[in-house]
């Protein structure tokens, strides 16, 4: 499972030229889930960004997490995180999760963050969207699960 968490002062999702989801200051999470993982992993990770200190405090300091500044999540599913690129000139998908199951990945991990009481919008899964964003920093994270 990988994700790359965007630090923002605000990103949306546009499906069909409509505005589907927005927040204001947050995270946008892009979510990829591959053969083999687990719900565990989808634990750790959702504890793990709910807690994650990058957002600054009154000196500056990245030492506030996402729960202190009251902000808000945008999870979006992206497969292609989960591409293989080392070989040839074409990404290889063969380690994504097939799609029924990756949903449900992604809908778990979603209800995961939700118990830590930080307000969630998603995309859609499979849908092809438009995402934008105000990066603020830009702080970029990659995480892993374990």
């Amino acid at each position: 499972m990988k994700l790359v968490i965007q630090r923002v002062k605000n990103a949306s999702v546009t499906i069909d030229n409509d505005v589907f989801s927005s927040i204001n200051q947050g995270f946008l999470v892009l979510f990829g889930a591959e053969k083999g993982d687990s719900i565990e992993q989808a634990d750790w990770l959702a504890n793990k960004i709910s807690v994650l200190r990058c957002f600054s405090d009154e000196n500056g300091k990245m030492n506030l997490s996402i729960k202190d500044i009251r902000g808000e999540m945008l999870i979006v599913s992206q497969f292609t995180l989960c591409a293989d690129t080392k070989k040839g000139t074409r990404p290889s998908f063969d380690n994504a999760m097939p799609p029924e199951e990756a949903n449900r990945m992604y809908k778990y991990f979603i209800d995961k963050v939700k118990e830590h009481n930080i307000p969630v919008k998603t995309g859609e899964f499979g849908a092809h969207m438009e995402v934008g964003l105000l990066n603020d920093g830009p702080v970029t994270f990659i995480m892993n699960a374990p």
